[in-house]
């Protein structure tokens, strides 16, 4: 019996190897052969590469009808239904560039133009950059951004804020859908909940923008674009854990309302609940959190399409790290030390043009956020307000563009600290002009000027002009000088103000920074004849800051001293990206940027603290059509930085190493409407207690009960504290998560 099993057996792989066929044919670009072109049979293992001159070959075809698959990164896969019946050759497959690739940009001039057309350099990340390095919330998933920092301030917390170009996180604005809703504190814990799932671009301008957008866009400004409901998957999903514990979901759906309605629905919801302590001072590595985010735009069919969205989004978190015995009978005591934040927030954000003949649209925007904190035994209760609404008036010209603006921004602001014996409470009306003028077919000049009043320290004014050549069409050179200037919140910015045992020191009445900044950048984009597409990208930038206001550390190790600065500082730099579409199939980028950040007072340079002299960040993308696997490889580099030290015994590295961060990360797309992915993150374990004694100061004593005092206030040296110290986690540079797995898994129904 098994002998006459064998031979059907082999009968049966005789016929099918008679019955099998061969498909040949050429892919082409412009008449090109094109290279190393995906060429594959949908939903089986048989797939093969073009060679160098355009040619495939599929063979062992089972007869039938089969969906042939022609894909290459940079240009529109095809599609080719095949029934089979005979040997099949010579099929043709002309390829078209994508035209995604020349994305449509609106944060430069709050107009919707095209990348390569805007005077202003915007630079853009999509979906599918984020997802080469799957993370919980939009704070982290910028750690891959050439020039762009997430920087931690608390060891205990894990707080942070964003860099730009060296620049500290008060400097950076962040937008939503263009509107100023995260901003001071909201900035500091915000960032965590915006589901991922709902981004449709991230922009990112490095520079002054305050022209246009006002208070706080001195050092550069983020804007987090989200999906229209329309071009939203039905269902969408997300949800990914990792080897410490984490949970990451992102979920939601877009349904019609009516005729006339779109309504999209997300939630991100995260947890981390496992204490871990790998460099063993009795505090958790990574603070423990519950966080969910819920998010519902609505977008409304007008007549003649005039526009009208709304979106709300409300944010809940609870979070605290500490001794490892801590729990939340000890919150707000001196028994066990934890830092306790619950956190809620809601924003409401709307855009609607009126229904005129002249394209003007209102725009608004609306904050309400709660904080109840505890740094060990320091309440910190705060509340934040911040509405904002304006008025845009599109009118293109021949050869002029010109838009006019009018806003108003109101803020409220009241927490429980001595800085603030009564609300802070101000409303800032704003005036904005701004004209792009065509001098020929090859160069353009923007001219902008913006005018705000705040009655504490009357009017301000910041100019703006860009000026844009393009000798090719693939060619652009930019030329960008500007002003902005930043009214300050002192707490809603500075954490390392609430945390340890430094003594905060206000030494005047803090006047508003103003900034004068210079930009040139070079872009360029070549197509090779074999398929290749290369993207070039560099800038070189100078800052000047006349009032800057920086916390300084290093006058007396157990105070930080705020005061405007009796002189100026500079941020100074180069930045330069690749991007590349090989004809292997392999999509890179790599980034690095060169800055110099400084002070100079009484005659003094020094360099500024926790500042990097260099970064880099690079990604590489292959997917294997035949198997569905994309493989992704990302990383980041950063220099060396100052760091806060609590005086000349204190033996903790002056300047950080230079450290990396570096992920793996396999995804497998070939279920119907699923991705399956799963990868490690930091692949060197690299954590910043390398060299170190220890990271955060006077662990075992964070109440400073057994340190000793002179009758200065100085901190003496005794046997029990030989160094000299007070506890302070504000020695912090990078994150205390060592080597991680994680597993992951996408749903989406179109």
């Amino acid at each position: 019996m098994k002998l006459i099993n064998v031979l059907v057996l082999c009968l049966g792989l005789y016929a099918q190897g008679q019955n099998s066929y061969e498909i040949t044919g050429r892919v082409l670009s412009e008449n090109q052969g094109l290279p190393y072109v995906s060429v594959y049979i949908r939903g089986s293992s048989l797939g093969t590469t073009t060679d160098d001159n355009g040619y495939f070959q599929l063979s062992n075809v089972a007869p039938g009808s089969h969906d042939i698959m022609v894909s290459f990164v940079g240009y529109k896969t095809i599609k080719k239904s095949v029934d089979i019946s005979e040997d099949t050759k010579n099929l043709t497959f002309n390829m078209q560039y994508d035209d995604s690739l020349d994305e449509i940009v609106v944060t430069g001039t709050l107009k919707s133009v095209s990348r390569l057309e805007s005077a202003v350099p915007v630079e853009v990340y999509s979906p599918a950059f984020f997802k080469k390095n799957p993370t919980p919330n939009i704070f982290d998933a910028l750690q891959n951004v050439n020039g762009v920092r997430p920087q931690l301030n608390c060891n205990v917390c894990n707080t942070g804020d964003i860099h730009i170009n060296g620049l500290e996180g008060p400097y950076t604005l962040v937008l939503i859908d263009g509107m100023p809703i995260v901003s001071g504190l909201s900035t500091v814990y915000g960032l965590s909940g915006i589901p991922n799932s709902l981004i449709e671009q991230v922009e990112i301008v490095k520079g002054p923008a305050s022209s246009l957008y006002g208070s706080e866009a001195v050092g550069g400004l983020i804007n987090i674009i989200t999906k229209l409901p329309e071009n939203a998957p039905i269902v969408f999903a997300d949800t990914f854990v990792t080897g410490w514990g984490e949970l990451n979901v992102d979920a939601g759906f877009k349904t019609n309302v009516g005729e006339k309605a779109t309504m999209l629905f997300g939630t991100n919801y995260f947890t981390y609940n496992n204490k871990i302590d790998n460099n063993n001072d009795n505090f958790t590595d990574l603070t423990l959190q519950d966080r969910i985010s819920i998010f519902n735009k609505w977008d409304f069919k007008r007549e003649d399409n005039k526009k009208f969205s709304l979106a709300g989004r409300y944010f809940y978190e609870d979070r605290w790290g500490g001794e490892l015995q801590w729990n939340k009978s000890f919150r707000g005591g001196d028994e066990v030390y934890g830092e306790s934040i619950y956190t809620s927030r809601f924003e409401l954000l709307g855009d609607y043009e009126l229904p005129i003949d002249e394209k003007v649209n209102f725009q608004f925007s609306y904050s309400d956020h709660d904080q109840n904190s505890v740094y060990g035994n320091i309440p910190y209760l705060a509340q934040q307000r911040i509405g904002f609404g304006q008025f845009i008036w599109d009118k293109p010209l021949e050869k002029h563009d010109l838009l006019f603006g009018a806003a108003l921004r109101y803020n409220y602001y009241n927490d429980n600290t001595t800085a603030t014996l009564r609300p802070d409470e101000v409303t800032i009306p704003s005036l904005f002009v701004q004209d792009e003028i065509e001098l020929s077919t090859k160069q353009n000049l923007l001219l902008g000027l913006r005018y705000d009043y705040d009655n504490r320290h009357g009017s301000i004014i910041t100019p703006r002009v860009a000026y844009k050549y393009k000798p090719t069409g693939d060619d652009i050179i930019r030329v960008n000088a500007g002003t902005g200037f930043r009214v300050v919140n002192l707490f809603t910015e500075e954490h390392a103000a609430l945390t340890g045992a430094r003594d905060v020191i206000i030494e005047e009445a803090l006047e508003p920074e103003q900034s004068y900044n210079v930009n040139i950048n070079y872009l360029k984009k070549w197509y090779t004849k074999k398929g290749m597409i290369f993207t070039f990208d560099t800038s070189v930038w100078y800052t000047h800051f006349t009032n800057a206001i920086i916390p300084d550390y290093d006058t007396n190790p157990n105070q930080i001293i705020y005061d405007n600065l009796d002189g100026y500082s500079t941020s100074k730099g180069i930045s330069l990206n690749l991007d590349a579409l090989l004809a292997t199939g392999i999509k890179g980028s790599i980034g690095a940027t060169i800055q110099d950040v400084s002070q100079t007072e009484n005659d003094v340079r020094t360099r500024q603290i926790l500042t990097e002299r260099f970064t880099g960040t690079w990604s590489l993308s292959y997917k294997h059509y035949p198997t569905n696997i994309t493989v992704d490889y990302t990383g980041n580099l950063y220099g060396p930085m100052r760091l806060p030290l609590l005086g000349d015994l204190d033996p903790r590295q002056e300047f950080s190493p230079t450290w990396s961060i570096q992920n793996i990360q396999f995804t497998y797309d070939g279920f119907e409407n699923f991705e399956l992915y799963a990868g490690i993150k930091n692949l060197l374990n690299w954590t910043p207690n390398r060299g170190n004694p220890f990271i955060i100061a006077r662990a075992n004593d964070p109440f400073d009960e057994n340190v000793e005092f002179d009758n200065d206030g100085n901190v003496l040296a005794t046997q029990d504290n030989p160094f000299a110290l007070t506890f302070d986690p504000s020695y912090v540079y990078g994150p205390n998560q060592g080597i991680r797995a994680f597993l992951g898994l996408r749903y989406s129904l179109n």
